[in-house]
């Protein structure tokens, strides 16, 4: 057999499994562990008590007397022991006198033959005791019904599937992992430091005295503003009445007490938490089969009640002391019917009974267990106790398995869930984020994060943070923040002590800001970059900027969205002077428009869609400067030439073939700068010396075989960057331009320098790299005032001495190969060599903008 330990252990669950077991469980765990020990005692008692004892029943003879020793057998040397020392003239008399109808007493026989004392009366069955085994062997099986034998077996076997039953869900590998998770999900969420902290916060916000002192704070707002308003002859008075009013509102509720700020290693602990319940949240809502497993192993053991029942009372009346057993044996025994008796059948009997009664209280029970899941959807968990007690009126309704859970828990503990209830909030979320935040970037830290950019302004650029530090917003001196990646980026009124603020970025950071630090933005800021994915990402405040300058906007702008970006609202922005759209877009937003007045620069970064629509550009008549990059343009826009301000026009990075209406340039007199570098012009037409005031050229990257001498009738040419085409020589005309500054003709197949290049008296920048020339003239000394020179990647073999001449020119700006300046004359090299006291305006530095 085995122990009742052994058998127990099917019933065994983890400790911390307990919180999902609702008292009927263990009820019924209970009832299943006494109906075990009911079967193990009824089996033990069978194995070692329970037998059937049997003596035959006498037959009438054929005249109608009783047998007295039955049919005759055959005489074997056991039941013929005493014919030698008995005759049968001694013992016929004796059977003569006895009645017909009385059992004859046993008699004794002595070993010298003759008769003893009279024992005990009885009927002498000439059965031997293998007889006796034999037949009370047959007869417990043959007499007793099969329910006496196997009680005990059926009742340990309906025990143990009950016990599973009621189990199985902690031990079917796809729940028992949910299960285990979840569990431990919930202890730690229980344990966690942050949860006391949470609902303590909860009860101080909900405190008599702080509603107090919001209801003054309030009651103040409304009398201060309706005093301004009285008092304010504009409109803009009162909105700053208000800024005010609000920092008051924020420092009394900054004086209400808080707890003590969490260890950092409890922070990551809640913060791990918050992640893991939303992956186990996201993981068991998709399902119910928890729920489903759990009714069904119920609907099982119900099921199993019923069936236990019905046929246990049936069974119940045939467990009986008595029974007469009719064995087919006649022929080894020589009876044909036993009288028998059972001595477990009053035990039997009664282990039986209270077996009955127990799975009676273990089927209502079972009955009660499918009342409670089907009575109300159990699929459906929700918070509304904890939002009205506690200040996260966020956290959500569940459903499913994660719903269900949660019910099984609220029957052991309901503390549980709120506890678990903390940890589904966005709000306490981000308030626990907030404190580590806070907690970990200081003032010290991000001074230490304080850089200075290229134009000298302090700069801090703050990435993939969980918001944004309170700390930052004491630093005063700062110009430039910039937020990246900050999903939970909240602006405070804090902002207004930042004074020399003028430039805020926000690179995929949905910013909120609250009221007051909105006023101050609207103010005060002077440029803002927006980097987004989706239009909902840019906020909506930013609209609203009046004081603006400069608006970069960088994300998906294509044409079927352009209601959805809120261009519109542009024309709330009415000091808004440069416009930066870097998108996909298919036309120039019609609404632009709206900017015409005020708006002088225009940028858009079309990143390889073609722009096909740009009727909208005609009415922007105020525009200076216009940049269409990678637009896919393969001709240069008409509705540009309506623009009579321009004054600069970059068609960078486009696919331009030909420049034709080049001539309609004459009709925009204020155009001086034309940037059409990095496309596929190959030829320049005569038509260009029609732009009289142009003043820079940019056709580098091109595909320009040969310069036209019409180009250099351009008298105001300053500067002019035909770097990285094909050009095979520089026109002798291009000593016509007396004004030009700067010359790039880096990356051709020149070979010759015509000495007429030197007339250009007023060049500071030359860059004559990467050709094929093999002689530099030596009036390369008139040039006077030459700041750069270039000459790497030809095929020189020495360096004009006049090069001395050139008084500004230093080596650090003398691109050329260290073979050839070791050419030059000790006193060139010396001249060279020596520091500059003299700055200018352009510096030594080869402008590389068309390489």
């Amino acid at each position: 057999m085995f122990t009742l330990t052994e058998v127990a252990s099917l019933n065994d669950i983890q400790p911390t499994y307990r919180i999902l077991k609702p008292w009927w469980d263990v009820f019924m765990d209970y009832l299943g562990i006494v109906m075990l020990m009911l079967a193990i005692f009824s089996g033990t008692m069978q194995l070692t008590k329970d037998q059937v004892v049997c003596l035959p029943i006498l037959e009438q003879t054929p005249d109608g007397a009783e047998g007295f020793f039955g049919p005759q057998l055959p005489e074997t040397a056991d039941s013929l022991w005493n014919k030698e020392s008995a005759t049968g003239e001694q013992a016929a008399p004796l059977m003569a006198k006895r009645p017909p109808d009385s059992i004859a007493p046993p008699v004794h026989f002595t070993q010298s033959g003759t008769f003893g004392q009279p024992q005990p009366t009885g009927v002498r069955t000439k059965l031997d005791f293998q007889q006796y085994v034999f037949v009370n062997q047959m007869c417990y099986h043959v007499a007793l019904p099969w329910y006496s034998k196997y009680f005990p077996y059926l009742a340990l076997i309906h025990t143990i599937v009950l016990m599973v039953s009621s189990n199985f869900w902690f031990k079917y590998p796809k729940t028992s992992s949910k299960i285990e998770h979840f569990v431990s999900i919930l202890g730690k969420c229980f344990e966690s430091p942050w949860t006391t902290k949470a609902l303590s916060e909860t009860a101080c916000e909900d405190s008599e005295e702080n509603k107090q002192r919001l209801a003054g704070a309030s009651s103040l707002l409304k009398h201060l503003s309706t005093s301004s308003e009285e008092g304010s002859p504009n409109q803009s008075a009162p909105i700053l009445t208000k800024s005010g009013v609000t920092f008051s509102v924020e420092k009394l509720v900054s004086e209400v007490p808080s707890m003590t700020i969490l260890d950092k290693k409890d922070g990551e602990q809640a913060k791990a938490l918050f992640e893991k319940v939303r992956k186990f949240r996201a993981h068991v809502e998709d399902s119910d089969l928890i729920y489903r497993l759990y009714a069904i192993q119920t609907v099982i053991k119900t099921v199993k009640f019923i069936l236990i029942l019905c046929y246990t009372m049936t069974f119940v009346a045939s467990i009986d002391f008595d029974h007469v057993c009719e064995p087919e044996i006649k022929h080894l025994t020589g009876y044909a019917r036993f009288h028998c008796t059972h001595n477990m059948a009053f035990m039997l009997k009664k282990l039986l009974v209270s077996y009955i009664a127990i799975i009676c209280v273990y089927g209502i029970i079972c009955i009660y267990t499918l009342f409670w899941l089907f009575r109300r959807p159990l699929k459906e968990y929700s918070f509304e106790k904890v939002r009205e007690e506690s200040s996260f009126s966020d956290i959500p309704d569940v459903k499913n398995d994660f719903a269900f859970l949660l019910h099984m828990v609220d029957q052991y503990d309901q503390l549980y869930s709120k506890r678990f209830g903390v940890f589904l909030s966005e709000v306490s979320e981000n308030k626990l984020r907030e404190i580590s935040l806070n907690h970990e970037w200081t003032f010290e830290k991000l001074r230490q994060h304080v850089t200075r950019n290229p134009q000298e302004k302090q700069e801090l650029h703050l990435f993939m943070l969980s918001g944004v530090p309170d700390a930052v917003f004491d630093l005063t001196d700062l110009e430039i923040l910039k937020l990246e990646l900050i999903p939970e980026a909240k602006i405070t009124a804090k902002i207004s002590q930042m004074i020399n603020l003028q430039e805020l970025h926000f690179y995929h950071c949905p910013a909120k800001v609250e009221q007051t630090a909105f006023i101050f933005l609207r103010d005060h800021l002077r440029c803002l970059h927006v980097k987004f994915t989706d239009v909902a990402e840019i906020p909506s405040w930013v609209y609203l900027l009046k004081n603006l300058r400069e608006l970069y906007l960088v994300g998906n702008l294509n044409s079927e969205n352009n209601k959805m970006i809120g261009l519109e609202s542009l024309r709330d922005l009415r000091h808004l002077k440069i416009l930066h759209l870097k998108s996909n877009l298919t036309k120039i937003p019609t609404n632009i428009t709206d900017l015409s007045p005020h708006l002088i620069k225009l940028v858009v970064h079309n990143d390889g869609t073609k722009l096909l629509v740009l009727n909208s550009l005609k009415k922007i008549m105020n525009l200076a400067e216009l940049e269409l990059l990678n637009c896919e343009l393969e001709r240069i826009p008409h509705a540009i030439f309506s623009l009579n301000n321009l004054q600069e026009l970059d068609l960078k990075s486009n696919n331009i073939r030909t420049i034709e209406e080049i001539i309609s340039f004459q009709h925009l007199k204020r155009l001086t700068c034309l940037k059409l570098w990095h496309n596929k012009i190959i030829t320049i037409p005569l038509s260009i010396s029609h732009v009289k005031n142009l003043e820079s050229l940019y056709l580098s990257q091109n595909k320009l075989e040969s310069l036209p001498s019409s180009l250099f009738t351009l008298l105001k040419l300053r500067y002019l960057d035909v770097s990285h085409n094909s050009i095979v020589a520089i026109p002798l005309e291009v000593g016509f331009l007396q004004n030009l500054q700067y010359f790039a003709i880096t990356g051709n197949k020149v070979e010759v320098v015509p000495k007429q290049l030197f007339k250009c008296t007023k060049l500071r920048t030359l860059c004559l790299g990467h050709n094929c020339i093999s002689f530099i003239p030596e009036k390369i000394g008139q040039l006077s005032q030459l700041t750069h020179l270039e000459l790497k990647g030809n095929c020189l073999d020495r360096l004009p001495p006049q090069l001395g001449q050139c008084s500004h020119l230093r080596r650090s700006c003398l691109i050329v190969e260290d073979h050839l300046f070791d050419s030059l004359p000790m006193e060139v090299k010396e001249s060279i060599n020596q520091e500059s006291s003299v700055s200018f305006p352009n510096g030594c530095k080869c402008l590389s903008d068309g390489r």
